[in-house]
């Protein structure tokens, strides 16, 4: 997988560079550059080429709406990744603390109803498997 990422970004990285080149050419554009205008046009249309084909390899792959809206707002997309796994730590955290406090609920529940009930208490623990019937 991870090749066709790198195919991926050396085209779009050629094709950044041919991009800049044409820029060059057109800013100081003289009638005798017009050849090399042509010829940077040509890989242009050559670079979208070999992209779209990177396209379809990578069809399967999906983005996250909020990746693009760090890139629009200047920050690197990389933060999002970071800023979803601090996400998902907080709330395994409050999860985690929820499932204590309710073994301990348990616990306490099983003392108290074993105190006002011990026969039924009993019972239900031996079905449980966790002491054998007296």
């Amino acid at each position: 997988m991870s090749e066709k990422f790198d195919s991926l970004e050396e085209h779009l990285e050629k094709f950044v560079e041919n991009i800049r080149q044409l820029g060059i050419i057109v800013s100081d554009f003289q009638p005798s550059s017009q050849t090399g205008l042509n010829q940077k046009l040509n890989f242009m249309v050559t670079g979208l080429q070999d992209i779209d084909k990177c396209r379809q390899q990578l069809h399967d792959i999906s983005v996250p709406l909020e990746v693009f809206e760090y890139i629009d707002q200047g920050r690197n997309p990389q933060l999002y990744t970071k800023e979803c796994l601090e996400r998902a730590l907080a709330k395994n955290e409050q999860v985690k603390g929820k499932i204590d406090t309710m073994k301990k609920f348990k616990s306490l529940l099983i003392q108290e109803l074993t105190k006002v009930f011990p026969e039924d208490m009993a019972k239900y623990k031996a079905i449980r498997g966790e002491d054998p019937p007296p």
